[in-house]
């Protein structure tokens, strides 16, 4: 897959999580890191869960990266393709990736290609201290992100 030239989104980074339930905030902090590089073609967004808004977005972007919190991964960062979801209905108060993807295919003509980014994570009590999982995989996350970005050639 080779990125667009042109000014629209090439890589679009969606980091969510609850930023006041520990070991969550890490999809959003990963989000914020990516921000603070200020790569011309990159876009980030940090929310606090998926909602179908997000549809219009993604299909304005070449591609996507979803950063999320996850207690049913190893202890290592993953990195998994995603398809559309073969349906975008949303049932509940918040979508999941693949609903978001067909939604935006369903309504807007385009899905992007995409990505999931799993950090792992070990606490999700109230608070905003991280364990040390978590932040080894907000560094990993950011580097494998940095690494994707490097191999498009913005």
């Amino acid at each position: 897959m080779k990125p667009s030239t042109h000014t629209e989104t090439t890589l679009l980074v969606i980091g969510y999580g609850n930023t006041l339930r520990q070991d969550d905030a890490a999809g959003p902090l990963v989000a914020e890191r990516i921000g603070a590089l200020g790569i011309t073609g990159v876009r980030v967004m940090a929310c606090r869960q998926l909602t179908p808004e997000l549809a219009a977005e993604l299909a304005e972007a070449v591609s996507v990266v979803f950063v999320d919190a996850t207690s049913d991964t190893s202890r290592e960062v993953e990195l998994e393709r995603i398809a559309p979801a073969d349906s975008a209905k949303i049932t509940t108060h918040a979508a999941d990736p693949g609903a978001l993807l067909a939604m935006a295919r369903e309504l807007y003509g385009s899905a992007p290609a995409a990505w999931l980014l799993k950090v792992p994570a070990e606490k999700f009590g109230h608070g905003e201290r991280l364990s040390e999982l978590t932040l080894a995989g907000i560094e990993a996350a950011v580097s494998e992100i940095r690494l994707l970005i490097a191999e498009w050639v913005f």
